[in-house]
């Protein structure tokens, strides 16, 4: 598997948790309710969620990620 599909099912993996769970939450804590709900869940996890990234450094490809909670770009091993 190249690293690039590994950064794009990282990106998943890192997002349909946060997702479900601000879904759930707003379903219950907040009066809203059909698109609005999902879409609502969605801005917020676009927001809370880690983002990865494939990229060519050397000629070699890596991983990186950055996220709202650690400072920099970190790279993936």
């Amino acid at each position: 598997m190249n690293k690039s599909t590994k950064a794009l099912l990282y990106n998943f993996l890192g997002f349909a948790p946060i997702f479900l769970l601000v879904y759930y939450l707003a379903q219950e804590y907040t009066g809203l309710s059909g698109i609005m709900l999902g879409i609502a869940a969605f801005l917020v996890t676009m927001i809370l969620a880690p983002k990865f990234q494939a990229a060519k450094v050397m000629g070699t490809e890596k991983i990186f990620m950055s996220w709202l909670f650690i400072k920099g770009v970190k790279e993936v091993k």
